[in-house]
């Protein structure tokens, strides 16, 4: 496969990766808010006050997801597919004699072709290893020593 449709179909798999983590917390908060308004409607007292609170709560921690899938989305709008650098950076598909990545977010396993790519965030443990780096670097990590053999 072409190596710049490599990087537009990881980034594709991202996206799609994304999105149903947006369906999910979309649904929690559709479920939330009808649960909400049932609650407004049932009885008073302690046991009500207890059930609008939780609810509330999930509906922060949504929100909170919510927030972090439009940070995450942010992430991905700066990726051009097209792109190249010599060096790893945000963007960059990293072969090695190890494992192959696509630094983006954080989005696990994708598998282009027969190809596996592991989608990971510049600021996981592995992506600050990597970044910056170029073809013939070697990298430790976790006692494993692995050499960059190709950049897109």
């Amino acid at each position: 496969m072409e190596n710049l449709k490599i990087k537009a179909k990881l980034l594709q798999l991202c996206k799609a990766s994304l999105e149903i983590r947006l369906q999910s917390v979309l649904a929690v908060i559709n479920d939330l808010k009808q649960s909400l308004q049932s609650e407004t409607k049932s009885s008073a007292g302690d046991k009500h006050e207890t059930g609008r609170a939780m609810l509330q709560l999930e509906r922060e921690k949504a929100g909170h997801q919510l927030a972090e899938i439009e940070k995450t989305k942010q992430v991905l709008s700066k990726i051009n597919p097209e792109s190249f650098s010599k060096n790893v950076g945000l963007g960059s598909v990293v072969f090695t004699t190890k494992s192959n990545y696509f630094i983006s977010i954080s989005a696990g396993e994708l598998k282009v072709e027969s190809e596996i790519f592991y989608a990971i965030s510049a600021s996981t443990p592995i992506g600050q290893l990597l970044l910056g780096k170029s073809v013939g670097d070697k990298v430790a990590f976790r006692n494993i020593t692995f050499e960059i053999t190709a950049l897109l």
